[in-house]
């Protein structure tokens, strides 16, 4: 295994053993890399809303968590500065849904990255789009308040 690959999963594991909501939503790391992340997770029924379909908060949350886990995989501590999110399809309990984060440009102080939510059959159900910010501090040197 790479440096590079090495430095990568231990930023997510570290990551993810405080990540009390990506716990919460049982989000699956299936795949890191040096600015990549593939997440997986199942829909269960306390994430649905009124009209029984996935709440759009959750979806944005699964993005927005493998977001966090690409843009970190450098080793540097990166916070978002902004992001978006697309719906393109409605989702439905039981449905396993997989995001796959890709970074477009990791700059010195700033990051681009895109993320697809996909379900089992490939289709594309939402995009997400984010910008972090890379701070000077190291994700395996943080202590329990995150300091």
């Amino acid at each position: 295994m790479t440096e590079k690959k090495q430095l990568a999963q231990n930023a997510i594991t570290t990551m993810m053993r405080k990540d009390y909501f990506s716990q919460w939503l049982k989000l699956e790391i299936v795949h890191c890399g040096p600015g990549q992340c593939i997440c997986r997770m199942k829909v269960r029924k306390e994430m649905l809303n009124g009209f029984g379909i996935l709440h759009g908060g959750v979806t944005y949350a699964l993005a927005d968590s493998c977001f966090a886990f690409a843009s970190n995989t450098h080793g540097r501590l990166s916070v978002a500065l902004k992001a978006t999110m697309s719906y393109a399809k409605a989702v439905h309990r039981g449905e396993i849904l997989t995001a796959e984060a890709t970074e477009v440009k990791k700059g010195h102080r700033t990051g681009i990255y895109h993320v697809f939510v996909r379900n089992e059959e490939g289709e594309t159900i939402a995009v997400f789009d984010g910008t972090v910010y890379r701070t000077d501090r190291m994700v395996l040197n943080q202590t329990d308040d995150g300091v």
